[in-house]
């Protein structure tokens, strides 16, 4: 976890990316998902992006990436996911029929820092993932459970009320 450097900066930018194909299709297998995996691969080293951790699962992509401060994140995804689009419509005539509006990706993407929440959560999520291709029966899960007025102090909040969220074992 140490800190990376370039010629003047010294950075630490964590994100954990999540993007999935138009309309949630299930179609990153086989040759598909091991040609999307190679060109994000080719964008990362042509950017500068370190990936930490990754996990294509058969309808969306993770990914745990160190950015550069010089390059938005919003540049580094528009990349990853233009020139993969591109690439697997021209390669993979089922998929250029399925998508005949030569949009592979759905438009948005999500990202969070590594700051909201520890990099080993992140980490052993994103390992789960790989584990069972995307579904874990043996994972833990997450259950919003009300918090008791006592637990909120003696501050007033707003009439809804407040969950908490808690490991189940």
């Amino acid at each position: 976890m140490g800190y990376s450097k370039g010629c003047h900066t010294t950075f630490h930018h964590r994100y954990h990316i999540v993007w999935a194909p138009k309309y949630r299709y299930k179609v990153l297998i086989g040759a598909v998902r091991l040609r999307v995996r190679e060109i994000i691969k080719q964008v990362c080293d042509e950017m500068g992006v370190t990936i930490i951790n990754g996990a294509l699962s058969k309808d969306h992509v993770h990914m745990f990436v160190e950015i550069p401060p010089h390059i938005a994140v919003s540049d580094f995804v528009r990349r990853a996911k233009g020139r993969s689009s591109r690439k697997i419509q021209q390669e993979f005539e089922h998929i250029r029929k399925r998508y005949w509006d030569q949009r592979f990706w759905g438009r948005g993407y999500f990202s969070t820092t590594a700051g909201n929440i520890t990099e080993d959560v992140v980490m052993a999520y994103l390992d789960r993932h790989i584990a069972k291709d995307g579904f874990s029966p043996s994972a833990r899960c997450y259950r919003r459970q009300p918090v008791s007025d006592s637990d909120r102090g003696t501050r007033e909040r707003a009439p809804f009320r407040r969950f908490r969220t808690t490991w189940i074992t």
